[in-house]
This record gives C-alpha cells, sequence and structure tokens, in this order.
C-alpha cells in the first residue's frame, strides 16, 4: 500500500510539472540559428553546465540500477561511481582529449574525426553512437514507468499509459527548446532532485539507523559488502569494466560532452568536468543507500525475482504523505533531464553526422531545426516500443553497461588515437568500430537465443565489456599498422 496521496502528493507534481513546462517552453523564442537549439549557442558557463551535466546522468532507470547494486552488493555497489567521478577529475584537470576536441568547435565528436579520418569513418561513427546510445536508452521509459507504478500505487496494466504520458511531456519541451530547453530545465530539476533525494535519504537512515543498516549488511552479504575486491561476490572482471566504462564515457559519451561542447570556452569545459565529478560519486552513494535501506526492511527474499522494484517499494511504504509528492517531482525531474538530453544528443549526431550526406551543411538554420524536431520525435517513438519489446536479463546497471560498450569502446579509442596518434588512420578507425560493436552486439543477441544462452551466461557481460575494449585497441592498432605497410610499399 503506497502512502502517495492523491490530493497533497499530486497536487505538489502537478505543480511542478507545469512550472518546468512553461520554462523549457518559454526559451523556445531564443531559438533562431542550429547551435542555438544543438549546443545552445556555446554560452554556457561552469555553474550551469555543473548543474546541468549532474541533473542529466541521473535518471529513474539510473536510480534503480544503482540501489538495485545497493541490495545486492552492498557499498560495493558505489564501485563505478568511484571510476566515474575519478575519470572526471582527471579528465577535468588534463584535459585529456576534451580540450583539443573543444578547440575544433565541433557539435558532434565524429565531426572531428572526419578531419583526420574522412567522411565514411564519420558516418560510421555517427550509426555506431545512436545504435549504442539508443540501445542504452532503451530502457529508460520502462524503469520509470515501474517506478512510478510502485510509488504513487497504479495498477501495472496501466504501465504503458504512464511510460506514454511521460514521455509526451519530455518530448513536447525538448522538440520546441532544444538544448535551451533542456539547460533551463535541468537546472530547475538539478534543486528539485537534490532536495527531494537528500531529504527522503536523510529521512531513511535516521529511521532504520546507520548501525542497523550495516548489521544487515554483514548478516546477508559479509565484509565484501565493503570491499568489491574481496572474495568473489563483485569481482575484479567487474572493477575493470567499470574503470574501462567509467573512463571511455566521460571521454565520449555523447550528453556529457555535449556540455563541454556547449562551454563559452575551453577552460570552462575543463572547470565544468572538475565540478561535476563529486555529484557522480553522490549519483551511485544515495541510490546504494536506498538500497540496502531495501534490503534492511524487505529482506533478501522479497523481490528475489525482481530486485529493482525493492528500492521504489521501500519508498512508497516508509516516505510520508508531502515528502513523498517532493521524491515524485524530484525523480521526474530527474528523468525528464535525462530523457531530453539523450533525445537531442543522439538527434544531433543523426542530423550532424549520418545525415551529413544528405544535407551537406547547406541547409537553412530552421530546415535544420525543422529536422532536428522530427528526429527527436521519431526517437521519442523508438523507445517507447522498444521499451515496451525488449526483455531485460540481468541486473539493470550491467545491461546499461553493456550497450554502452557498443560505442563507448570504439570511440574512445579512436578519439584518443586522433588526438595524440600521427600514425592513426581510417583503417585502424573502420577496424575499432566493426570489433567494438560486435562483440556486445553478439552479445546481446546471445543472451536472447535458447541456443546460446548457456554460453552467454559463462562468459558474462563483465569478460565480454572488458574484452570489448582490450580487442578493439588491438584493432585500432593492428588496421592502421597494415595501411601504413601497404603504403610503403
Amino acid at each position: 500500500m503506497s502512502n502517495f496521496n492523491w490530493f497533497v502528493d499530486g497536487t505538489i507534481v502537478l505543480l511542478y510539472l507545469a512550472g518546468t513546462l512553461t520554462a523549457g517552453l518559454y526559451v523556445r523564442r531564443f531559438i533562431t540559428r542550429l547551435d542555438d537549439f544543438l549546443v545552445a549557442g556555446r554560452k554556457v558557463d561552469l555553474y550551469l553546465g555543473i548543474a546541468s551535466l549532474s541533473a542529466t546522468e541521473f535518471g529513474i532507470a539510473t536510480c534503480m540500477a544503482n540501489a538495485e547494486l545497493g541490495f545486492k552488493y552492498g557499498f560495493a555497489g558505489i564501485t563505478p561511481g568511484i571510476a566515474i567521478a575519478v575519470s572526471m577529475l582527471v579528465i577535468g584537470l588534463t584535459g585529456f582529449c576534451i580540450k583539443p576536441l573543444r578547440e575544433q568547435n565541433v557539435i558532434t565528436i565524429p565531426e572531428l574525426f572526419q578531419k583526420k579520418f574522412g567522411e565514411r569513418v564519420r558516418w560510421a561513427s555517427g550509426v555506431v553512437i545512436v545504435l549504442g546510445g539508443l540501445l542504452n536508452m532503451g530502457v529508460f521509459l520502462r524503469q520509470a514507468g515501474d517506478f512510478l507504478a510502485v510509488v504513487c500505487g497504479f495498477e501495472m496494466s496501466h504501465l504503458e499509459l504512464i511510460m506514454t504520458i511521460i514521455l509526451a511531456g519530455i518530448a513536447l519541451y525538448t522538440i520546441l527548446g532544444g538544448m535551451l530547453a533542456v539547460l533551463v530545465t535541468d537546472y530547475i530539476q538539478f534543486v528539485v532532485m537534490g532536495i527531494g533525494l537528500i531529504s527522503v535519504t536523510l529521512l531513511i537512515v535516521f529511521k532504520f539507523g546507520w548501525g542497523d543498516l550495516n548489521n544487515t549488511l554483514q548478516s546477508n552479504i559479509g565484509s565484501v559488502a565493503y570491499n568489491p575486491f574481496q572474495g568473489g561476490t563483485y569481482g575484479i572482471d567487474r572493477i575493470l569494466l567499470d574503470l574501462l566504462t567509467g573512463f571511455a564515457s566521460v571521454l565520449t559519451w555523447q550528453t556529457m560532452i555535449s556540455r563541454v561542447l556547449s562551454a563559452k570556452d575551453v577552460k570552462t569545459g575543463q572547470r565544468i568536468y572538475q565540478g561535476t565529478s563529486p555529484f557522480f560519486l553522490v549519483r551511485f552513494t544515495i541510490p546504494v543507500i536506498l538500497g540496502i535501506a531495501a534490503l534492511h526492511y524487505f529482506g533478501p527474499e522479497a523481490y528475489e525475482e525482481n530486485v529493482k522494484l525493492a528500492m521504489p517499494g521501500l519508498l512508497s511504504a516508509v516516505v510520508p504523505v508531502g515528502l513523498i509528492g517532493l521524491l515524485v517531482a524530484s525523480m521526474l525531474a530527474a528523468d525528464m533531464s535525462t530523457n531530453s538530453s539523450y533525445m537531442i544528443a543522439w538527434s544531433s549526431v543523426i542530423y550532424n553526422d549520418i545525415m551529413k550526406p544528405i544535407h551537406q551543411g547547406l541547409w537553412t538554420h530552421a530546415k535544420a531545426i525543422r529536422w532536428n524536431r522530427i528526429l527527436i520525435a521519431l526517437i521519442g517513438i523508438f523507445l517507447l516500443l522498444y521499451g515496451l519489446w525488449y526483455p531485460l536479463k540481468g541486473d539493470l546497471w550491467v545491461y546499461m553497461q553493456v550497450t554502452g560498450t557498443v560505442y563507448l569502446s570504439s570511440m574512445s579509442v579512436i578519439l584518443i588515437a586522433a588526438c595524440y596518434w600521427d600514425r592513426a588512420n581510417n583503417w585502424g578507425a573502420i577496424a575499432a568500430i566493426i570489433v567494438g560493436s560486435v562483440i556486445p552486439i553478439g552479445f546481446l543477441i546471445m543472451q536472447q537465443l535458447e541456443a546460446t544462452a548457456e554460453i552467454a551466461a559463462a562468459v558474462g557481460p563483465y569478460k565480454a565489456g572488458v574484452a570489448t575494449f582490450v580487442f578493439t585497441g588491438g584493432a585500432m592498432v593492428i588496421g592502421s599498422m597494415m595501411k601504413g605497410k601497404m603504403t610503403n610499399k
């Protein structure tokens, strides 16, 4: 039975949604050029960039995935957050790759690749980025629907309707306001999300007691709940994948790198990364604590078939009227921010890189903006259909890592080579793209087929992910050297 009160909490949520949509739609009047729509005219300052990036990368799906890690692995589940936070801080301080990328004034990473490797690599990179991005984002809506159904007390039979309503609201202001709308609403969502999540987390910690939560970890998981290197519960192969995907995502994940590309200058872009680094650690820590609290409240067997629902189940039962409305508003804030940023990120790659042979950069700004709005709408339709169709197997976070690897592996390798290896060429880039996409997509297909499901389970997603990065790097080196030898003959 949920504590959500439709009169009190429903009013809070509706007022928030109305305010956010109004703010998002208001900025439509300031969009006159394609750069305004896709990168906010490259005028993003430090504090707006930090708030926007922090809000963008914390959606309902992310929160549920990280809470699932806390339920299963305890504080060891924070490991991916540590990897991302450290990577972001190091890259922000050194400017590794992001400095030369921002200096080129590109909209997307593949645009940089054209200057080094040619148009075909740019087009192929765009295809891989969109494929990996859409597969990664494809489960977001269903997770949001599951969360709201449990917390608000909806019938699960209404899940499709909930997903459609969420998507329609997000798409509306994204289609009309572009990146400007995303940035403005991100700022609002950052504030609401921070107040809601921190308040609820403190409430739960005080209610159950920090000592009792730790006693639950000791009795159910043991000392490995505090040390991912110990035993085999979390595993070294998983830690390696966390490190690789964390570093690669900070370098190349379009929704992250777009904040650097939207920054008013190179230094601001680097400082945005430095300032956002702690929030990426918090992004994992808060959901992990909620997952641990769900383990304490329900026990290890209550949600054995669907661990992802343990955290929203806890919130619906424990958070009081009024605060649960603020919580739902903050989680909707997080999800709207994430989905809007992701939709515009993939539309920008489709338009800027995949459709480049069609428009040749010669379309008027009005026509280019119109086509980006059409692309956002089509992406929304795909997300709705995919979210209803795809049967998620295994950890939600693992699915997000594997699908992200479809492009993180190849794009990070190619970006590093483009920036720092003079002998890198298009043969190596194409080889990296092929290897980097074939392994993770093949693994996902093997998971779904009865004939190969046992093989996929034996290999595991972590080893497959690590192997993808290793073989992709090798493909870049071997392909480039092969062309070099052919040219020198």
